[in-house]
């Protein structure tokens, strides 16, 4: 099947454009999505769920409906159709930054700067910096690498498996969507309220794919069930728990605590309790299973894809 190949050459493209190459530089597709975004935000704002979700169907529903088009227009094209899979992939993953900027703040730790590494960790998370000391650090860079494999690799393949280059695309834009209101500040808690539970949602697929791939990649199967079993739900994420409690199990480190977010101090249940504190060499650890998570959630959408078009066209005929 056609359909089959364009997906399968298509995403395994652009997952390799994004390892060779990393996130485009200049002019990124989610980098202008935000800007649009921002835009709508201004115009929109009320403090009512209301108006947030009018802000989320205008922003996502446009990046979806964008993407359908584009999908239609080369659907008689196989070189068009991989190309244009290849272009979303690549667009919306992001497994590459995410190591590179991991791997910036573990070596500035490594070399004993810890001004440096505080100065990095705001592009990985949100944390506030100045408030961790150097195992803090390190532990909010593995927690952010196993959150994001599951954002910026995992969920994005699922859907894309599910619905092709707009599935690609309309789940990039719910998650960036997110990120851009979806959280507890006075502004956003009320407005942002229909983008985080939309995230929520689409989210939680591709959460549990990377949660059980991890299990299976890392080294200690047994340990990740375990922790993913016995502490998933006691975090307040219903897609972070599973992710970040099976990454904790698998590098046989302990997770969670006491964090700050712009002076808001949370205190998170412990993940993988019986695991170690985590030490700056776990974040290179964390960066190599989040990399082989990947490519078998590659895999994993490849068959799915052509598991759910088989089904389609049994039907059909």
């Amino acid at each position: 099947m056609r359909a089959d190949r364009d997906f399968a050459y298509g995403a395994a493209a652009g997952l390799l454009a994004d390892l060779l190459l990393g996130d485009p530089r200049r002019g990124h597709p989610v980098a202008a999505f935000g800007r649009a975004a921002g835009a709508v935000e201004r115009r929109l704002w009320r403090d009512h769920r209301g108006w947030g979700a009018l802000h989320t169907a205008v922003c996502a529903g446009g990046a979806t409906g964008a993407a359908v088009l584009a999908a239609r227009l080369v659907r008689h094209s196989p070189a068009a159709g991989v190309a244009l899979t290849a272009a979303a992939t690549w667009s919306v993953v992001g497994g590459t930054s995410l190591g590179r900027e991991a791997r910036a703040v573990g070596g500035a730790l490594a070399a004993g700067d810890i001004e440096v590494a505080r100065e990095r960790l705001p592009h990985l998370c949100g944390r506030d910096p100045q408030a961790l000391d150097a195992d803090g650090i390190a532990r909010a860079v593995v927690e952010s690498v196993a959150e994001n494999t599951s954002d910026a690799v995992v969920g994005a393949l699922v859907w894309g498996a599910l619905g092709g280059v707009p599935g690609l695309v309309g789940f990039r834009a719910v998650n960036t969507l997110d990120a851009m209101v979806g959280h507890k500040s006075p502004r956003h808690r009320r407005y942002g309220w229909a983008s985080a539970r939309l995230d929520d949602v689409v989210g939680w697929p591709g959460a549990r794919l990377t949660a059980a791939l991890a299990t299976l990649a890392g080294g200690s199967p047994g340990g990740a069930a375990r922790a993913w079993r016995a502490d998933a739900a006691q975090h307040p994420s219903p897609n972070a728990g599973p992710v970040e409690a099976a990454f904790a199990g698998a590098l046989g480190v302990r997770l969670g605590g006491t964090l700050s977010y712009a002076g808001r101090v949370e205190h998170r249940p412990v993940l993988n309790g019986a695991g170690r504190a985590v030490r700056v060499t776990d974040i290179e650890r964390a960066v190599r299973l989040s990399r082989r998570v990947s490519w078998l959630a590659l895999g994993v959408a490849v068959a799915a894809h052509r598991t759910l078009r088989s089904a389609t066209s049994g039907r059909q005929s």
